[in-house]
């Protein structure tokens, strides 16, 4: 990854944290998108310090916040010449507090889904600038558990612990009909999704006690380490052997089937003039 340049959002910890610095190891410039800049700092140091890469960047970014995504997208695309792959990891499963952020929107929905739609769309002149660049969508398995009611896009009045399987859910229709609208547009820009296991990382921190002391004990013993959990995002990278290739949803590093009812292309097509709408994407935003 020598001579690339490489953008992981929720790079502070867990396994975007991992990610970040897998892919400095490898000699990339990584810029860290962390909203909690104290940690962040923590992390970058921690990584530039264990990679031996001083190539590594923190910026502010909190994707719940539209102004911030677009304040963070105008530093990026005036400073960086080229973008060789954008990591959408960053994610919060707000378990029982109702949140809505600034914009109106749900703070899970935000983070998870509308923030990285936003982004993405805002750094693709930069990613087209840059030859067979790859954007990277970090779902779950768990969206089995919901489905998205394309009535109630912005689910304000939703328990937020269901909303988080919505949000994956929307991850994926989000990553599918953006890979199929680039490759209908010529672009050599690819975007695939996956699935990184069920991971002790950060996510789980916002359960309350005393429910979290139960969950502890079987974060700590059966689920993967935030390490074992960044291993498909950082194969879809770097890898060769996905080249070229868009529209598919991994794990454990191989392509993996999805239910039938997420692949609707119809409901994908509407999905995302919804989401245009509550992102307030404007007629001059880059579009696929």
């Amino acid at each position: 990854m020598s001579g690339k340049t490489v953008i992981v959002t929720g790079a502070n910890s867990g396994i975007g944290k991992e990610t970040a610095r897998d892919l400095a190891k490898r000699g990339a410039k990584v810029i860290m998108a962390c909203r909690n800049q104290e940690t962040g700092k923590k992390a970058k140091d921690e990584i530039i310090k264990d990679s031996g890469n001083p190539n590594v960047i923190l910026m502010k970014l909190d994707l719940s916040s539209l102004e911030s995504v677009r304040l963070f997208a105008t530093s990026i695309n005036k400073q960086e010449n080229s973008l060789d792959v954008l990591i959408n990891n960053a994610g919060v499963a707000n378990t029982f507090g109702k949140k809505i952020t600034e914009d109106g929107l749900e703070l899970t929905m935000a983070t998870n889904q509308y923030g990285p739609f936003l982004l993405t769309h805002l750094l693709l002149p930069l990613l087209k600038k840059t030859t067979n660049s790859r954007i990277i969508i970090v779902a779950s398995d768990l969206y089995k558990f919901a489905k998205l009611n394309l009535d109630k896009a912005n689910p304000t009045d939703q328990l937020p612990a269901y909303i988080y399987y919505v949000s994956k859910y929307a991850n994926i229709m989000f990553s599918l009909e953006l890979a199929r609208k680039l490759k209908a547009s010529g672009s050599s820009i690819t975007c695939n999704c996956l699935h990184p296991g069920i991971i002790d990382s950060g996510i789980w921190r916002n359960v309350p006690f005393p429910l979290n002391l139960g969950l502890q004990i079987i974060v700590k013993t059966m689920f993967k380490s935030a390490k074992q959990g960044a291993q498909t995002t950082i194969f879809l990278a770097v890898s060769d052997d996905v080249a070229g290739v868009s529209g598919k949803y991994f794990k454990d590093c191989k392509e993996a089937s999805l239910r039938s009812d997420v692949l609707d292309e119809g409901n994908a097509k509407k999905y995302w003039e919804i989401c245009e709408k509550l992102v307030q994407l404007h007629p001059k935003d880059p579009k696929p």
